[in-house]
């Protein structure tokens, strides 16, 4: 059975890049091949991207806007005070609150690759039911299963 190992971002200086994944996001170095590293998460940063898929050099896009890395946090309020104070981060948008309630934030790594931090889920269920709705309440607002709200609980 095939076996999904993880994404590799194509960066122009991996140093800054590793610093920059290490110190805002708290990731771990797993390996280190000098212009190539990977977290333990399954994230690794390659420099000169373009040697290692035989790409030419003006295919390797800044800023294509055509995904995104997504991670969740606990303490969405603590990481955004954490990211205010992060020098030269350009952000998409200030924090935004979607139709389930979930707050995000997205902004740009040094290389342009767009990023998404939003409230942990299990948090956004517990922050509606601290405000006294039901479970039933929540499942409506959120239009997510009481079952698969049970399962976020869970976790």
């Amino acid at each position: 059975m095939m076996k999904y190992s993880g994404t590799v971002l194509s960066v122009s200086d991996v140093n800054a890049s590793r610093k920059f994944y290490e110190n805002l996001f708290g990731l771990e170095l797993y390996q280190d091949y000098g212009i190539n590293i990977s977290f333990t998460c399954g994230l690794s940063l390659q420099q000169n991207f373009d040697w290692l898929t035989g790409l030419p050099k003006e295919k390797i896009l800044k800023d294509a806007n055509n995904m995104e890395l997504c991670f969740e946090e606990a303490d969405f309020d603590g990481f955004l005070r954490k990211l205010s104070q992060y020098p030269g981060v350009a952000y998409l948008s200030d924090v935004v609150e979607h139709g389930w309630g979930q707050r995000v934030v997205r902004f740009y790594d040094p290389d342009g690759h767009l990023i998404e931090v939003g409230e942990e889920m299990k948090m956004v269920v517990n922050r509606f039911l601290a405000s006294g709705m039901s479970l039933a309440q929540v499942s409506k607002r959120m239009d997510v299963s009481i079952e698969d709200l049970e399962k976020v609980l869970s976790e």
